[in-house]
């Protein structure tokens, strides 16, 4: 009999209700690809708490194996990059929204959506920085290459205590600039002065209606709250600036005023993690094994085994997460 693993797949009945459950599959029951891997690791992603919790529509095809990220060694290729043995990792491209994703100990994806594990780093760190971290460095090199250098003043970073936002603490105090960390758990103030943060400012200061402009306090920033929060971020941006948006806690909207763009000359950058071009990936894989310090990393990191997933889910989308979740299969 073919080899058998857990997976977790979430379902929906005739009346668009969804349901969620472990279930053990064979490998003929994964979707087609051209490289099947053995999931090492996984995450939880603040988008996989939404897929699983049904919070919003992040799934697109019913049934349906969750999970955006995953770490793990190729046992079957007829893809010409790949090979059996080889480590890698995928993130994004639609896996565990519209293809089979990595809440399985089989995954079978086309092998142009994959990329190597970069030296240095293991199965565990990779998925200890998973889409978040590989978000928060595409949001760091997009900042740079919009000019905004360490000499321009500090970068606020929003939801700093999860996982984006984490990462994105260390990975910009590293690179010497002033991080102010806006937080909804000022408690987690130690944490966040200890991956980096100069400041720590709640996030009450930044969640309710922004004026179209506000006192200039940082050069730029990171947000992934969207909403109120990034409407405020705006107006506080000074002239020149530039802010690198990547996410929706608060919402998916965005009232805020043209005033900051037009009055300040400031930039909104859209970052997408899902579709980046190959190049852009292997470039920010390749600078979070230079850069991210692995102790912060080990700090920023908890584990939980497989079992504990949709539990995790849960807890990421109601904010009782901090940092980053691996999870070993």
């Amino acid at each position: 009999m073919a080899d058998r693993f857990n997976a977790v797949l979430i379902t929906r009945d005739e009346e668009k209700k969804q349901s969620v459950s472990f279930v053990e599959i064979g490998e003929d029951a994964l979707m087609e690809g051209d490289v099947t891997v053995a999931v090492e690791a996984t995450t939880v992603n603040y988008k996989d708490g939404l897929a699983i919790t049904g919070k919003a529509p992040v799934v697109r095809r019913f049934p349906m194996i969750p999970g955006i990220d995953f770490a793990g060694t190729v046992i079957r290729s007829s893809h010409p990059e790949w090979k059996e043995g080889d480590k890698v990792i995928l993130n994004g491209w639609g896996v565990g929204e519209t293809h089979y994703g990595a809440y399985a100990g089989r995954a079978r994806v086309s092998g142009d959506w994959l990329v190597p594990l970069p030296e240095g780093l293991s199965v565990h760190q990779a998925m200890a920085v998973g889409t978040a971290g590989y978000t928060a460095m595409l949001c760091v090199m997009a900042l740079e290459r919009h000019g905004i250098a360490p000499d321009r003043g500090p970068l606020v970073v929003t939801g700093a205590a999860g996982g984006v936002g984490s990462i994105a603490v260390a990975l910009l105090s590293a690179r010497g600039y002033e991080v102010i960390a806006a937080t909804g758990r000022t408690a987690e103030e130690s944490y966040l002065k200890s991956l980096g943060a100069s400041e720590i400012i709640p996030r009450e200061v930044l969640s309710g209606p922004a004026k179209p402009l506000g006192k200039e306090r940082w050069a730029g920033g990171v947000d992934a709250v969207g909403s109120h929060t990034l409407a405020n971020v705006l107006s506080m941006t000074s002239y020149g600036g530039a802010v690198a948006a990547c996410g929706l806690a608060q919402g998916l909207d965005l009232p805020a005023s043209v005033a900051p763009f037009i009055l300040r000359g400031i930039s909104l950058l859209g970052i997408d993690s899902v579709m980046a071009p190959k190049a852009l990936r292997l470039e920010a894989w390749r600078r979070i094994a230079a850069e991210l310090d692995h102790d912060k990393l080990a700090t920023i990191t908890g584990t939980i085994p497989f079992g504990k997933v949709i539990e995790a889910a849960e807890d990421i989308v109601a904010g009782r997460v901090r940092g980053r979740l691996v999870v070993e299969m």
